[in-house]
């Protein structure tokens, strides 16, 4: 991240894909605040709530907007409105808008055709048998499932075999199989050298595909790097519970006496506020505890999992 600034102001791409100090408002919302990141071949996850800036990023990537301060360069160029650039970037976005009276195969052969590719029907047959879907090719695609749509926009994205894939919240409405399908399909993608980058405020999906994860708040950058260590720093933050039982009082006080917890609060004469660095310690710990003192816990729940409690504490780190 050292290098001299081009004479546009654009500084030579560290990777791929890099942010140098962007940022992107509207009037006075601003959806992206002074990110910075570099990535190169591989999958990585945008990670974080619906509205945390992750889609503006995207867009950003894909030349659709504008930095309102910084740089965003894709293959080593600034991505606002370089149409060139999408000879080697495909793109998928989250909402479903397809030609409804295309059929699939006729909707990625004109993504084909517009790439200006030798034989854009043979590349369209290719691009969506990778996605499982030739036995519905011939259908419009009006007719779809949200999940078919995702899937026949995955095909015209890779019809040209681009080096960058960009894709936001590409997973919606595909059922269990499709998903690990397409995980795969990607996986591949990555392990022949593409760059690609996917959304998503689900913990499970970017666990299982990405390996490396930028973790997204409030347009800010919270957390970046191995998901491994992002996501024990998930699960060794404070943890909250609230508990209902047959003696509140009782129980807060043989809770308070473990280890694995170093608070205790009781809310009004209904519920006891459990508070613990320990998750999987007190998870074993609490039934011990109120079957040892002859108490029936009714309900234990977690009051802080959302995954925007989750990321509001990385943000605080």
């Amino acid at each position: 991240m050292s290098a001299a600034p081009s004479p546009d102001g654009a500084r030579p791409a560290s990777g791929t894909i890099e942010l140098v100090n962007a940022s992107r408002w509207y009037g006075n919302i601003v959806a992206v605040n002074d990110i910075s990141f570099a990535l190169g071949p591989g999958v990585t996850g945008l990670l974080g709530p619906n509205g945390a800036g992750k889609t503006t990023i995207l867009h950003m990537l894909a030349g659709f907007l504008r930095p309102s301060n910084g740089n965003v360069l894709v293959l080593g160029e600034p991505a606002w409105r370089n149409v060139g650039m999408y000879r080697r970037v495909g793109l998928v976005q989250e909402r479903e808008a397809v030609y409804e009276f295309l059929s699939g195969h006729d909707f990625v052969a004109t993504s084909a055709r517009l790439h200006g590719l030798p034989d854009p029907d043979d590349a369209a047959a290719r691009a969506i048998d990778a996605v499982e879907m030739s036995e519905f090719a011939g259908r419009a695609t009006g007719t779809y499932s949200k999940g078919m749509k995702q899937r026949i926009k995955v095909a015209a994205a890779i019809v040209h075999e681009p080096e960058v894939l960009l894709l936001d919240e590409p997973f919606n409405g595909m059922d269990p199989r499709q998903r690990l399908h397409m995980m795969d399909l990607l996986r591949g993608m990555a392990k022949a050298g593409k760059t690609i980058v996917f959304s998503s405020h689900i913990l499970e999906e970017v666990e299982r595909l990405a390996e490396n994860v930028l973790v997204i708040v409030m347009g800010r950058l919270a957390a970046s790097g191995d998901f491994r260590a992002i996501r024990k720093l998930m699960t060794g933050r404070p943890h909250t519970f609230t508990v209902r039982s047959s003696d509140n009082r009782a129980l807060a006080s043989a809770f308070i006496a473990d280890p694995s917890v170093y608070g205790v609060d009781l809310d009004g004469s209904e519920a006891l506020v459990v508070r613990t660095k320990e998750l999987s310690a007190f998870a074993l710990a609490a039934p011990r505890i109120a079957k040892e003192h002859q108490i029936r816990i009714v309900e234990l729940r977690p009051t802080d999992e959302s995954l925007e409690s989750v990321f509001s504490y990385l943000v605080k780190q």
